[in-house]
């Protein structure tokens, strides 16, 4: 792996930072493998150096090249020609916490990002686009569908499982149609920058090809707060969609989302999980008969 000391004398001799009051200080990297650090320039965060696998660096730098002209996404500064690092802005603020209420930076993050979302050629495959690609979007479902599956376990009824296991097949009739989009893949709170209740960045793609749904129900879905039908309603109203796109859909693609959020909650941030099920209580009425 490349040493950092090595990436900074390479910015200083391309004239892309001065020499001056430079600071690093090493991030905790979430749920990556890689290497992340914050670049202070006369005591003031100015750039994030993240050091990563080659795929995934190009995946980052491809996505936030893209997507440019979209302020809520950091700038890249540089990424070496090995795509063993990139350089980016940093967006001051905090995640997780802080961030108002959910209409407020959902209208934002619909309208400065989702309703930007660019189509993917056809011949581009599903999936992560560092990752494992999926011939349909449904098998991408089933893989997120095991994954939950076996995290869950007892803790939801036979029954309740049978009915997502049936909403899955449901699902399919609309993903046989489905355009592909070119989307962040991780539209979660964990990379949602907030200052003073506000949404004002957003960070760490992971870049997927799939239905443009995907990322809105995935932000909705990503905290258990202000889960609700009438605020889910709201939203979708401001949502750049397809006039085709029906209410039943609609609340589909949402149980699912937040039956495979329940999985990776149970997994990784379980202080959430009583607020998620007080809201499976609901939507759970919605699943398909057994």
């Amino acid at each position: 792996m490349v040493r950092i000391n090595e990436i900074i004398d390479r910015l200083i001799h391309k004239g892309l930072i001065i020499n001056d009051g430079l600071e690093l200080k090493e991030l905790k990297s979430g749920t990556t493998n890689g290497v992340l650090y914050t670049l202070h320039i006369k005591r003031m965060p100015a750039y994030v150096i993240k050091i990563d696998n080659p795929k995934i660096i190009a995946a980052t730098q491809d996505f936030l090249l893209a997507y440019k002209d979209v302020k809520l996404l950091p700038n890249v500064l540089y990424t070496d020609d090995k795509k063993e690092y990139i350089i980016y802005s940093y967006i001051p603020g905090e995640t997780h916490c802080n961030r108002g209420s959910k209409l407020e930076w959902m209208t934002i993050l619909i309208k400065e990002l989702f309703n930007n979302y660019q189509r993917a050629d056809k011949e581009i495959p599903w999936g992560r686009v560092d990752g494992i690609y999926r011939n349909t979007w449904t098998d991408f479902n089933l893989a997120s569908l095991e994954f939950a599956q076996k995290n869950i376990g007892d803790f939801f009824s036979s029954e309740d499982h049978k009915r997502v296991e049936k909403l899955i097949n449901k699902l399919k009739t609309y993903h046989d149609q489905e355009e592909k989009y070119y989307l962040h893949g991780d539209t979660g709170v964990h990379n949602f920058v907030y200052v003073d209740n506000q949404i004002k960045g957003v960070i760490d793609p992971s870049p997927l090809i799939g239905p443009k749904i995907y990322d809105f129900t995935y932000a909705f879905c990503s905290s258990p707060d202000s889960l609700n039908v009438s605020t889910l309603l709201s939203l979708f109203s401001l949502w750049n969609n397809d006039a085709s796109f029906t209410m039943e859909r609609l609340l589909d693609e949402v149980l699912f989302q937040l039956y495979t959020r329940i999985g990776v909650c149970m997994k990784v941030h379980p202080h959430d999980l009583s607020g998620y099920m007080e809201a499976w209580k609901e939507w759970r009425e919605y699943l398909p008969s057994a």
